[in-house]
């Protein structure tokens, strides 16, 4: 894990450029919308999505999911608890966030809204969640992880 800001920065620039390239692609996929928009508008989404998520993960959400993470693990001396727990509630955090992020982009591209955005967005988290809480677990936690021990971190 890091320990510096720079350190940070590398880590969480890593993890959002992945997290968010497979969950455009999957919202993309979702709302029917790959094949229907040009490669310079599907990467016009992935930039804008990172930008917000990395400012996310630097500033709001990041810094509060690992203080409620620790507070939640701080009977227990095993450190994947640790690491565990600053997972789920980043992917909680980021995911209801970069979720209004994606509401906008469905309206945008789609034009598809159901009279309630309440309900629209509470269906974008959901599907969101789903897949973004074992996406983040089993693959791109330890993948960053990985690369960052194997060449950021020595």
């Amino acid at each position: 894990m890091p320990n510096t800001k720079k350190e940070s920065l590398y880590f969480g620039s890593i993890m959002c450029f992945g997290m968010v390239l497979f969950m455009t692609i999957y919202n993309l996929y979702l709302n029917g919308m790959i094949g229907h928009l040009s490669f310079l508008e599907g990467m016009g989404d992935f930039v804008i999505g990172f930008s917000i998520a990395l400012t996310l993960d630097l500033f709001l959400v990041g810094p509060n999911a690992k203080k409620i993470a620790l507070k939640l693990t701080e009977n227990t001396e095993n450190p994947i608890f640790k690491v565990i727990g600053i997972s789920v509630c980043m992917v909680v955090g980021m995911a209801f966030f970069m979720s209004i992020y994606g509401l906008i982009s469905t309206y945008i591209h789609t034009n598809k809204a159901t009279g309630s955005i309440l309900l629209d967005y509470m269906f974008i988290y959901g599907k969101n969640l789903i897949v973004a809480l074992p996406l983040q677990l089993i693959i791109m936690g330890p993948l960053v992880r990985f690369v960052f021990i194997k060449f950021i971190k020595e």
